[in-house]
């Protein structure tokens, strides 16, 4: 997707050099449309530079931050020595990302897309989590209540969950707990299944997080959480205990949540 309007001056963008000369290197932005920029000689590299060849090459792809935008003049500065190597490698990551989008909604709404729906749907992606890959990933994660609000119709928001559930690889954190279960009573046996069964949290387990509840040796027991964020899968592995502590205690046993395995003789 290319976008509308000009960069921002301290903007990073990704560029594909067009023309070679003595004073400096044209460059074709790849996210904006129909937009070109300067980058001086001695903005090329740093040191004193004899021949700006020995740096670029035409067709190269750039990472280059903006340094000045004159919308009046129809100029735009842009250095490719002030871009660091860490600063290099997300552009071109977050780039290559877009162009994966750019895809998808080749995917989802077929090639004979009107221009009009693709501009309004990714332009409600873009607008409500900053880049088309990013509003495609949180579908993925989130499904329907992550698009919700956008101003894009439900048939839109069905088709762009299926296919970002189908096509985006999601990156997932995993965490785990222990509880310590005990019951003293005649049914102690069932009142620990019974809290098993509550930390498992049936429908209560967000779309994106699984949950596994292990047996490691009674009365230990083993919380598995997977999920998008850290904070997500913190969360449910804490709720995921507190209902099986609060379970047992319920029926007059004991329950605790630790981080690491207990061993017998420390317990």
């Amino acid at each position: 997707m290319k976008y509308e309007g000009w960069p921002e001056q301290g903007e990073l963008v990704v560029g594909k050099v067009d023309e070679i000369e003595d004073f400096g290197v044209f460059v074709d932005l790849e996210e904006y449309r129909d937009k070109r920029g300067l980058v001086h000689i001695s903005e090329v590299a740093s040191g004193w530079i004899k021949n700006v060849r020995d740096h670029v090459r035409e067709d190269q792809t750039v990472v280059a931050k903006v340094l000045d935008v004159d919308r009046s003049s129809q100029q735009i500065d842009l250095s490719i020595k002030d871009v660091n190597d860490h600063q290099r490698s997300d552009a071109i990551q977050d780039w290559k990302n877009e162009q994966k989008a750019d895809k998808w909604m080749e995917i989802a709404f077929g090639e004979d897309v009107s221009d009009e729906q693709f501009r309004d749907v990714a332009t409600a992606l873009v607008n409500e989590f900053g880049s088309l890959y990013e509003g495609f990933e949180q579908a993925a994660i989130h499904g329907a209540d992550a698009l919700d609000g956008l101003d894009i119709d439900d048939d839109e928001v069905e088709t762009i969950v299926s296919t970002a559930r189908e096509n985006v690889s999601v990156p997932y954190v995993t965490v785990t707990g222990y509880v310590h279960l005990e019951s003293p009573a005649p049914d102690g046996v069932d009142d620990i299944k019974d809290a098993l069964r509550a930390a498992e949290g049936e429908d209560e387990v967000p779309d994106e997080a699984d949950l596994e509840v292990t047996y490691v040796g009674a009365p230990e027991y083993r919380i598995r959480v997977e999920a998008p964020t850290y904070k997500t899968a913190e969360d449910e592995l804490e709720t995921a205990a507190a209902r099986a502590t609060e379970s047992v205690a319920a029926a007059g046993g004991s329950g605790e949540f630790h981080r690491e395995r207990q061993l017998e003789e420390d317990a």
